[in-house]
């Protein structure tokens, strides 16, 4: 993957203390009067940051002139000149000088592009590329005076140093315009700007006209937006947001310090603003920072006459009767198209006179499209009929008492997941034969005798079947075995899914109670795309992994795309609810957080090497550690990577706090190994010490409050001879600790998060090391904190 998520608050982590490699210029930063570009020509910015040329984006067979990182890999253009207009041949078409303005021709020699300045003396006028990504037009090549620069014509990136500005003399706004997609720079559905109202805030656009989303206004004393305070803790990478109004304009800008890496933010074409880093020791982005977090609340993501879904995984589906205006674009995961009808509206083909009007399809769990009409109406059926005199009304909705009708396409739809308890009814309009065809009705005829005739058969079976299920579920399953439960079964178990315990991103998890009175806990998995032998397949496997650390898996369901599992209920929760949510009478003493610290190794151990087909967790954090009545750690969730298959890495990324526990080589692409559950047990052990997130807003003096890193904190600790790991733990303990078990996992935290997984323990060596039996030697700080802490020692 070219682009991997990074938290913004887990940021500091991934970035180094170390220079940019020197690059030499193979090519001239300049374009003078008696030179032009054209072919496979550039020229390159003084220091070897930026390169300008042709360049062709995706699939396309279109040529553009931009801007883009010399080292960084594809797609990495920050800018273009002639997004609207390309050319077809860079043989024949030239980038030069004239008439003072810098002037694209395309290969009919047609002027497509200019700077349009204005006429002056030509042979003194010379484009200069800057390192910061800054195409300048200058009076003379020695002359400070810049006549146009491409910083004042943004496209979709907003690079260090450039300004979003609203102009207060012409109520103008310069901000960020998404390409149309990947394959195309013009203009797109999306952009970002300053809110022309004055606000002093940033505003997301839909189609020009439309606002979807908004950081919040501009606090100036804590230098971040009030629905962004993740800037803050951007502060202390020497990224740093400025606001500046004046009686001319107002402004947003960013300044970084480019020698450890690269960065760039823009207006994606999904209409996320996206902020991406490139380490120095790295050829790829890594986004570490989006808005809207959640794609569905962009606000038309998946165009007319379609529905947008966290939860599938495809986030944008036709609605019933409709398919993708481009089935092509879909493929390529741009929905912004939309979908089309897939047969005409009764209404609208007069020349079928059947008698059959049209019907509505009645849609639950959604929410309502935008921009409705308000219609009095007494009734549904009332307001059924208001709807269906007007051939252009798509859609209806009687809701409370309130009539509306949709007037044209349907835009905005959102569906809504199987636990999610709010949403409204619509009713869209379809034609007569999307419901019945009659060219169906012989087929129909005969299925109808062989259903019948078939009839007597199914019910016995269904019959055997479910006194079968009741048998089972009334007995215990013998030791090993696993349970087959039908969907309805536990419906009534969980009272129709009425306790909820928890969700995660892979599903809610609900309280239930079976026949025996023996209580459950069932989870009901979201995005599971495999079929139903290859699920069972794989649940055997998990069915069978036996450990004292481990929660028991004592069933699953598996019923078309209703995929549940059932396990043991353990009524302690989850270990996060101690360490972070805990009252005075809930918090957790040392000898306990040890305890759970070590039974998670050991499950972890179990599930690394003694499993008949070894198995990486791939999402530890305290939320999958559980507890049962005796405190007793049991890691949970631990068969979901294999279940979720190639859909884990997508459903983790969107994950809420989870990356927080990422090793490295999950965010550089890197095959994965157990060492990245390591890494990831490693972070946890520095929240069990501490009881707090390892990033979190913390008071650090009296009077002063800031944020830290805690991992850092705990690196520089460990590494100083005699450090004083006191300071690392929960003030809430009141120093009541084994200060020798303090150390010991304290320095094994900082061996499990080192930055080479090759250094990193095994899970085996660090049971031993906790349990004393092996000694550990001072761990080297790893070099990903070694920024942080540079920071930190100011």
């Amino acid at each position: 993957m070219d682009t991997e998520k990074i938290p913004w608050w887990m940021l500091p982590l991934f970035l180094l203390c170390f220079s940019l490699e020197s690059q030499v210029s193979i090519a001239a930063d300049t374009i003078s009067f008696n030179q032009s570009l054209s072919g496979n020509g550039t020229i390159v910015s003084k220091g070897g940051v930026f390169e300008l040329g042709f360049f062709k984006p995706g699939n396309s067979s279109n040529y553009y002139i931009g801007i883009w990182y010399k080292k960084a890999s594809q797609p990495n253009t920050v800018w273009v000149a002639n997004r609207e207009k390309p050319v077809r041949d860079i043989n024949s078409s030239v980038l030069k000088i004239v008439d003072g303005n810098l002037v694209l021709f395309n290969e009919s020699q047609i002027p497509i592009w200019s700077t349009n300045v204005g006429s002056t003396n030509s042979s003194s006028v010379v484009a200069v590329l800057l390192d910061d990504g800054n195409l300048v037009l200058r009076d003379g090549p020695n002359s400070s005076t810049i006549l146009w620069q491409s910083f004042d014509h943004p496209v979709d990136t907003w690079l260090p140093g450039m300004k979003l500005s609203f102009d207060k003399r012409t109520n103008q706004s310069r901000g960020f315009i998404s390409w149309r997609n990947q394959d195309d720079p013009a203009p797109g559905l999306f952009s970002i700007e300053v809110d022309p109202s004055q606000t002093d805030q940033i505003i997301f656009v839909w189609n020009r006209s439309r606002q979807y989303w908004s950081t919040g206004t501009w606090d100036e004393q804590t230098k971040s937006f009030t629905l962004l305070p993740e800037l803050r803790a951007i502060s202390t990478l020497n990224m740093s947001y400025r606001y500046v109004s004046n009686e001319n304009e107002s402004y947003f800008t960013y300044l970084f310090d480019n020698s450890f890496a690269l960065s760039r933010s823009g207006m994606d074409a999904s209409g996320q603003f996206k902020a991406m880093l490139m380490l120095a020791n790295s050829d790829k982005w890594s986004l570490f920072f989006s808005q809207p977090r959640q794609q569905c609340e962009v606000y038309g993501y998946c165009g007319v006459f379609s529905s947008c879904n966290e939860k599938s995984t495809q986030f944008c589906n036709c609605l019933t009767g409709f398919q993708p205006a481009s089935q092509k674009e879909w493929d390529q995961q741009l929905y912004s198209g939309g979908c089309v009808r897939q047969t005409k509206l009764q209404c609208e083909n007069a020349s079928v006179g059947n008698g059959r009007g049209d019907q509505f399809l009645k849609i639950h769990t959604t929410t309502l499209p935008t921009n409705p009409q308000n219609v009095v109406a007494h009734s549904n059926k009332e307001c059924k009929s208001t709807c269906l005199q007007n051939c252009s009304c798509s859609a209806y909705a009687y809701n409370d008492n309130e009539c509306s009708i949709w007037i044209g396409d349907l835009l905005n739809m959102k569906q809504l997941g199987e636990d999610d308890d709010v949403g409204e009814t619509l009713h869209i309009r379809l034609a007569y034969s999307e419901f019945s065809s009659p060219t169906n009705k012989k087929k129909l005829i005969i299925v109808a005798v062989a259903v019948s005739s078939g009839l007597f058969l199914l019910g016995l079976s269904m019959f055997i079947t479910k006194r079968w299920r009741r048998t089972m579920i009334a007995t215990n399953p013998t030791e090993g075995s696993l349970v087959p439960f039908g969907y309805k079964d536990l419906q009534k178990a969980t009272n129709n899914f009425s306790e909820k315990l928890g969700k995660g991103g892979f599903g809610s998890v609900f309280k239930g109670t079976l026949p025996d009175g023996s209580l459950i806990a069932v989870k009901k998995l979201e995005g599971i795309s495999q079929g139903e032998k290859q699920f069972r397949a794989e649940v055997s496997i998990v069915g069978v992994i036996n450990h004292v650390n481990l929660i028991r898996l004592r069933g699953f369901c598996s019923e078309g795309s209703k995929k549940l599992l059932v396990y043991d209920y353990l009524p302690n929760g989850s270990l996060d609810k101690h360490l972070f949510l805990a009252n005075d009478s809930e918090l957790l003493d040392w000898k306990s957080r040890y305890q759970i610290a070590l039974g998670a190794a050991r499950g972890l151990t179990y599930l690394h090497d003694k499993c008949r087909d070894n198995i990486i967790h791939c999402d530890i954090k305290p939320e999958n550690i559980l507890l049962d009545a005796d405190f007793c750690p049991k890691v949970a969730d631990f068969g979901l990577a294999k279940l979720i298959g190639r859909d884990f890495s997508r459903v983790l990324t969107t994950l809420r706090g989870t990356m927080g526990y990422l090793a490295p080589e999950w965010i550089s692409g890197q095959a994965i190994t157990p060492k990245a559950d390591v890494y990831s047990y490693g972070m946890m052990l520095l929240e069990i010490v501490s009881g707090r997130r390892n990033f979190q807003v913390q008071v650090q003096h009296s009077e002063d409050e800031g944020t830290t890193f805690f991992p850092a904190t705990v690196a520089i600790h460990v590494s100083i001879e005699g450090g004083d790991v006191l300071n690392l733990l929960d003030s809430r303990l009141n120093g009541n600790v084994n200060v020798e078990e303090l150390s010991r996992i304290c320095t094994v935290a900082c061996w499990c998060i080192q930055d080479d997984e090759f250094q990193r323990p095994t899970m085996s060596q660090v049971v031993q090391i906790l349990e004393g039996v092996l000694e550990v030697s001072q761990p080297p700080i790893p070099r990903l904190l070694q920024a942080c802490i540079k920071e930190h020692l100011g």
